[in-house]
């Protein structure tokens, strides 16, 4: 299952792509974040991308993986992509190509096409001029989404390691249950699709992150306790691995 896997991201390096599957031009208006597009932007030039650093935030439903990579963003100024978001915001958008397929898949309650994905994260990257540091929250989350990224975005970009938020069952469900109580507006912050979500994650993604992690590319801090807590082991990690401005 993870023969890919191990093959191409423990080198840290890609095969060379015969052809981009996923060159197109297109636009994004999204309001929210509009600043990170310009209309008519070429998504897959040639564009160099070997200095591009990206990070993955992985962690069970509950681990604090938004709270955590906004404080990344806040005192690092990296830029914060979440692979749900982006199709969300990609689905509102009327103007956008992939808005009917996504908007199919949505209904369907079906699974939208990795490469799908890996293309508007590459984009938002892309659109980012001066920011070169990527925290990328949520993906990839099965094995689809690894061989979509090895593809296609994994031979132009520094991968550095999954940043993994861990904590117990009981301090995940828990924790969504007191975020949707809270009125956080997610419909599914509920037990019974909490549950589920938990299973779907042990199940599809914590064996990418096992996998990640028989090669090094892991770096494991403890979600269970308070955000001040966790964010002092983050600010170790982020500070060995990246020189910051002095300011």
């Amino acid at each position: 299952m993870f023969s890919f896997v191990l093959r191409d991201i423990g080198k840290g390096i890609g095969k060379t792509l015969r052809s981009d599957p996923l060159s197109l031009v297109s636009s994004y208006t999204s309001i929210s974040t509009k600043r990170l597009y310009s209309t008519k932007t070429p998504l897959f030039s040639n564009v160099d991308m070997t200095e591009y650093d990206v990070i993955f935030v992985l962690g069970a439903p509950g681990a604090g993986k938004g709270t955590q990579s906004q404080k990344i963003v806040e005192k690092y100024g990296f830029v914060h992509l979440s692979a749900g978001e982006l199709l969300r915001e990609e689905e509102n958008n009327e103007g956008s190509e992939h808005c009917a397929l996504i908007k199919h898949h949505m209904v369907s309650g079906t699974i939208v096409p990795a490469m799908i994905t890996c293309a508007l994260l590459k984009k938002a990257m892309l659109a980012s001029k001066t920011i070169k540091r990527f925290l990328i929250d949520g993906f990839p989350r099965n094995q689809d989404n690894v061989d979509a990224w090895e593809s296609s975005v994994a031979p132009l970009v520094n991968f550095k390691y999954v940043l993994f938020f861990e904590c117990e069952k009981e301090t995940s469900i828990q924790r969504c249950l007191s975020r949707g109580a809270s009125g956080s507006g997610r419909s599914d912050d509920n037990a019974e699709t909490l549950e589920r979500r938990y299973v779907t994650y042990i199940n599809s993604t914590k064996p990418i992150i096992d996998a990640y992690s028989s090669m090094g590319k892991v770096r494991r801090v403890d979600a269970s306790r308070d955000v001040d807590s966790v964010f002092s082991d983050v600010q170790k990690l982020m500070e060995s691995t990246f020189e910051f401005s002095k300011s």
